[in-house]
Order: structure tokens, then C-alpha cells, then sequence
């Protein structure tokens, strides 16, 4: 019993860190470089300031991995962090803010069906 309490807390000591050092969502055509730095993982304040630099010379990016184009940023990076590099702003495509009701992203096909044929 002793040993099994062991390793239950030795496997949870391991995994603390690597939560938190897992990189936050943020915006790369948005924010500065500071918030850029502190969010992504591997991302210093220097390479954050590149990934503006780039922005702002050649526009916003179209997907992470057009990271690729600012120097010192590889595809081993873009990896570790592409859960949390968005594009766009999450409260406008996910309609937060409005009156609108919220919506399943998917449908079964039965009910695809009935809507479908309602709409007919």
C-alpha cells in the first residue's frame, strides 16, 4: 500500500512541472511581444519580438505554421505550441457576446436529416 501511495505521488511531482510550463492560447496577430513571451512555450522576448517584426512587415499570419518564415522558429516548436497559437480572436467566431443561441458543432445524422427535410 506504502509503495503504491509512492509512486502515486512521485508520478504527480513529474507531471506538475510539465503543466506548468504548457503554453497559454494567445493570438499571434494581435498581441505584443511581451504577451507573446510569456505565453508560448520555447518563445523568448527576442523571438516574440520577431514574430511582431514579421507581422507588421508582412501581414497577418494565415496558420502556425507560417511561423516558420521567422528566424529561430522550427517546426519543433510550432508543434509544442500549436494548441495554443490562435489565428484569429476565439470571442468572435465562437459568437460570445451576442444573443445568438449557442450551437452544437456536430449534428447527428438523423437530426441532419430532419433539418434538411424541414428546410424542404
Amino acid at each position: 500500500m506504502f509503495n503504491k501511495l509512492v509512486a502515486v505521488v512521485l508520478a504527480l511531482a513529474l507531471a506538475v512541472p510539465g503543466l506548468l510550463l504548457a503554453a497559454t492560447p494567445v493570438n499571434i496577430n494581435q498581441a505584443d511581444a511581451a504577451t507573446i513571451a510569456k505565453s508560448l512555450d520555447g518563445i523568448g522576448q527576442s523571438k516574440a519580438e520577431a514574430i511582431v517584426a514579421w507581422r507588421e512587415a508582412h501581414g497577418p499570419f494565415k496558420k502556425a505554421d507560417d511561423l516558420n518564415h521567422v528566424k529561430g522558429i522550427g517546426k519543433a516548436t510550432i508543434e509544442r505550441n500549436r494548441a495554443a497559437i490562435l489565428l484569429t480572436d476565439e470571442a468572435a467566431t465562437t459568437g460570445a457576446g451576442t444573443d445568438a443561441p449557442d450551437r452544437t458543432a456536430h449534428k447527428s445524422k438523423k437530426a441532419a436529416v430532419a433539418e434538411a427535410a424541414a428546410e424542404k
